[in-house]
């Protein structure tokens, strides 16, 4: 066994193309909805369901769905796509929702009075939504005409 030995070129190789694959950024584009007056519970519930979708079936889903979270949910979903579209020309054909959480936001207290003086403390929760789509092509291309090529790299 020969420990002091130098790796061979075919090592090499492959540690260079597995280097240049992790090098590569994927395209993502993100969206936030800051302040929604709606519980973080109740919208985890929708974006649990939509998470890992493609777009146009986030979208379906979300159309039938009967929950009233789902239009702010739309709104951020249609402001990513956007994003991904004016800033890195991906079309909305060929998007994924890569993450979709929330976070809760500020707690607005109100009270509500009870009998002998007393009060109960009301709780209006708000919530922020952030949501990340990415590519499913890692690079594009554009031919003479200047029309989208999807190019996948291995």
């Amino acid at each position: 066994m020969n420990l002091g030995s130098k790796p061979s070129l075919k090592t090499l190789t492959k540690r260079a193309i597995q280097k240049r694959k992790e090098q590569q950024f994927s395209l993502e584009a993100s969206a936030k909805a800051r302040i929604i007056r709606m519980s973080p519970l109740k919208v985890r519930r929708v974006l649990r369901q939509i998470q890992g979708c493609s777009y146009e079936e986030a979208l379906i889903l979300l159309r039938f769905l009967p929950y009233r979270a789902c239009h702010p949910v739309a709104k951020v979903l249609k402001s990513a796509a956007a994003n991904a579209l004016s800033n890195y020309s991906i079309p909305r054909s060929y998007l994924q929702i890569e993450k979709a959480f929330v976070d809760k936001g500020p707690t607005m207290k109100r009270i509500r009075p009870r009998a002998k003086g007393r009060m109960f403390p009301i709780r209006k929760r708000t919530s922020h939504i952030s949501i990340v789509v990415c590519s499913t092509f890692s690079r594009y291309e554009n031919d003479v005409k200047g029309n989208f090529l999807p190019v996948s790299i291995g």
